[in-house]
Parts: C-alpha cells; structure tokens; sequence
C-alpha cells in the first residue's frame, strides 16, 4: 500500500515544479552555508588545537564541509530535474537517474542528521580536552627554546588576552608551575637558589602570573607579581579587595565559546536538513504523480496519483536491504568454498 498518497492536477503538478525549483536553490544556498560553517569550524578548532589535548572534535567541521558539497550537488541535479519535469520528451532522460539519486540523497540527508548530533554531542568531550590541554600548555610556557614548543607561551598569552582568562581554573594554577625559564634567573643571587631549594622538584615557583592575565578595565595598574603579598603593595589586600587580573579560567572561557558556536550550528544544520527533506519529498510526489501518467495523451487534463513510497516503510526498507545481504551472502559462500579448497590441497 503507498504511503502517504496525493492527487494532483495538472495546474498543481506545474505549481508543484516551480516551487520545487526555488526550494532546490535555496537548499543549495543552504549547503554551502554548511559548508563554510564547517570551515569557519574547523579554523577556530585549528587556533586552539595547542592547548586541546585530543582531536576528535575536528570530525564535526569535516562531516559539515562534506555534507555541504553533498548538498550543493544534489540539490543542483534536483533544480534541472525540475526544470525538465514537465516535458514529456525530456523527463523519461532522468528515470533511471532517479533511484541512485535518492539514494545517494537519503545518505546525505543522514550524514547530515549525524553531523547534527555531533554538533550538540562532542561539546561534552571538549571540557576534559581542554582542561588537559590548558594545564600542558602552562607547564610547557617556559620552554621557548625547545622543538615542537616555542610558541607555546604567544599561543597561552594570546588566549588569556583574547578570552579574558587566566590559567585552566583560575590563576592560582600559575603558583603550582615553573613558567620562567631557567635561563631568565640568576643563580647567583641567594633569593633564587633558596627559593629552588625550598621546592621538592627543584622549580621556582612564584605567586605570580603572566601580564597576560591582567584586565585592562581595572583602575590600578596591574599587579601580577607577589599577588598573595600584601606588604609588597600600597595599599593592597589579597583576601579583599578585587584583583586587577582575569578571574576567570581559559577552560570555562573556551568551553563557554565553543558551546556556544557548536549550538548555533547544529541548530542552523537542522534547519537546512528540514529544508533537504521538503526538497526530496516534494520531488518524490512529482515522480511517482508524472510516472503515472507517462505515455498517456493529452497529459494537462488528467489527474494523477503522487506517493511517497509504493510500499510500507517496513517493506520498502526490505526491498533495498535485499541486494544488499545477497551480496554478503555470496561473498561468505565464496570465502567458505576458498577455505575448504585449501584444507583438501595437503591431502
């Protein structure tokens, strides 16, 4: 039994093409969106891959750029189809174009539902990324001179000032690591060597941040050195009053963001995959209602039928799912005809 059965006119099948044609533009408008979004994705994912502690996140821009030229294609291929459907001469040409094309459609259409999901779900794989990301850019700060680190400190300085931040939780995480490099101190003077010897790991650790942690907003000028000592300041109080750096972590600023612009694409990703299902259903009516009537004369004054499957979903998904396990089929006999071939060579 079809599925979802329509009438159709002549002047409705013909309203029906033209409104078709607009909508296969502008989803092809729609996926190039996606796919730029994937790119604007994957350049923002790309600046801050030094303090990301995994890569997985980057399959979303990736599964977005390729979603977006699988719909640049098929929605322009669906804009021609459009365009020859009401031409008797012209559409038996893109009949046996039709089942491919919606196949490869509905594995688009899915792929672009997955890129969705991913969209809303890989956030959550961002918070410990980050937080092991950010606490190894720290610890590497200092080491400007070795291979595969030296912009390590420009890339956790240019964040802290860009997102307002300091350190992965806050800035007490700068109190717990050696970010001056060894070659800045001078072991001559007693201060230095006590305060390495104090240390168990032997590192010079200061209650000090980087300037990048200081807020421009803030009346005073910055204090980022001795922060826990009031009697190195005038007329300053650790415990109370408001300190004149970045409170906020890199970790919940980033995590913030990224939140943020995931949601804003996925929820933009959705839209265009509801505007891919209009065009592809609409598409399948004007099928099935000129298929009907192919052959036939004097095609405008007859009404016809227009579905969107010829059978149940149950027996529609069997009937393209059976190719499919009699291919498998044959390969497991052949495989198990090769074993037992070679067991009987030795005998």
């Amino acid at each position: 039994m079809a599925l979802m059965k329509m009438k159709l006119s002549f002047a409705r099948r013909v309203k029906l093409a033209q409104s078709l044609w607009l909508l296969s533009w502008i989803a092809t408008l729609a996926g190039s969106v996606t796919f730029f979004l994937g790119c604007f994705l994957k350049i923002e994912l790309r600046k801050r891959s030094e303090v990301m502690a995994n890569t997985d996140v980057f399959i979303v821009p990736h599964t977005l750029m390729v979603v977006g030229l699988g719909s640049l294609g098929i929605n322009y291929f669906a804009a021609r189809i459009c365009q020859d459907a009401l031409d008797p001469a012209r559409f038996p040409t893109w009949k046996t174009f039709l089942k491919p094309y919606f196949a490869f459609s509905m594995f688009i259409a899915t792929l672009m539902f997955v890129a969705m999901l991913l969209s809303f779900i890989m956030k959550f794989s961002l918070q410990p990324s980050l937080a092991t990301g950010l606490r190894n850019g720290i610890r590497y700060y200092k080491d400007t001179d070795t291979p595969g680190r030296c912009f390590q400190k420009t890339s956790i300085d240019r964040l802290q000032m860009d997102f307002e931040c300091c350190g992965n939780d806050d800035f007490r995480d700068w109190f717990e690591v050696q970010w001056v490099s060894n070659r800045y101190l001078d072991f001559t003077l007693k201060e230095v060597r006590d305060r390495v010897k104090s240390n168990i790991d032997g590192r010079y650790l200061l209650d000090s941040v980087p300037f990048s942690c200081c807020n421009p907003m803030s009346p005073r000028p910055c204090i980022h050195s001795q922060l826990t000592n009031n009697s190195a300041h005038y007329n300053y109080e650790y415990q109370e009053e408001d300190l004149n750096i970045y409170l906020r972590g890199c970790r919940e600023a980033l995590y913030s963001y990224y939140t943020c612009l995931m949601n804003g694409i996925g929820a933009v990703v959705l839209s265009v995959l509801l505007v891919q299902g209009s065009v592809l259903a609409s598409l399948r009516f004007l099928q099935t209602s000129l298929e009907a009537i192919e052959g036939q004369e004097s095609q405008e004054e007859l009404e016809s039928e227009g579905y969107l499957l010829e059978k149940s979903v149950q027996e529609t998904v069997k009937e393209w799912m059976e190719p499919v396990l009699k291919f498998v089929q044959r390969n497991q006999v052949e495989e198990g005809a090769e074993g037992e071939g070679g067991e009987a060579a030795p005998a």
